[in-house]
């Protein structure tokens, strides 16, 4: 005689329960969170006092008259470049090498350029903004959330259409320069902090 199991109803489940010893969330993706969480206001802290997330001079650094913008980039490049290394050195991060696509690296380039010389924010520094109180920045804010969506609504498109056009794959200068990575880097830097010095002596 045959049995006749019946199946399980969504109700009748059960869900898994986490041990009582077993945290909700991993070690280590908290100790990921927790770093993003003290690296994000700690970059903040600095937009803000640098002086970036100010709508003129973020006008003009785009009318080519305030190069404040270009000094705090600069200084954050050879930083973020000295300790990104070091600490790819030591075993503390891995690197994660987006792919070099002509096509989506200019169209997506020009559509965040539209949006920087029309509102005068990024997203960096818009959200800066509205921390120290400068509500203009909510209609970029607003723009970046709709544009988010669009892209995500058509990232399978893009991802068929335009990405393989002039897709080379990871690109870096270690590919190109025969010498050691530090060495590269060193030499990366030192050339960015001749070209910060450069513009600082000029006091543009």
């Amino acid at each position: 005689m045959s049995t006749i199991l019946e199946q399980p109803t969504p109700e009748t489940v059960p869900t898994p329960v986490p041990e009582p010893n077993e945290p909700a969330v991993p070690a280590s993706k908290l100790r990921t969170l927790m770093l993003g969480l003290v690296f994000g206001i700690v970059f903040g802290f600095l937009l803000q006092k640098g002086g970036v997330a100010k709508y003129h001079v973020l006008i003009g650094q785009l009318l080519l008259v305030d190069f404040t913008v270009v000094k705090v980039m600069l200084s954050a490049v050879i930083v973020g470049m000295i300790g990104i290394h070091a600490m790819h050195r030591l075993g503390m991060v891995e690197m994660h090498i987006k792919p070099t696509r002509y096509a989506a690296n200019i169209i997506g380039g020009l559509i965040f350029g539209a949006g920087f010389a029309l509102s005068a924010y990024c997203p960096g520094t818009g959200a800066a903004a509205l921390g120290q109180g400068n509500y203009d920045s909510l209609v970029m804010i607003g723009g970046m959330i709709i544009g988010a969506y669009l892209f995500a609504e058509s990232s399978g498109w893009l991802a068929m259409k335009v990405n393989p056009i002039g897709d080379r794959g990871e690109l870096t200068l270690f590919q190109w320069i025969p010498a050691h990575r530090s060495t590269v880097v060193l030499l990366t830097a030192a050339l960015l902090a001749a070209v910060l010095a450069t513009i600082e002596t000029l006091n543009v």
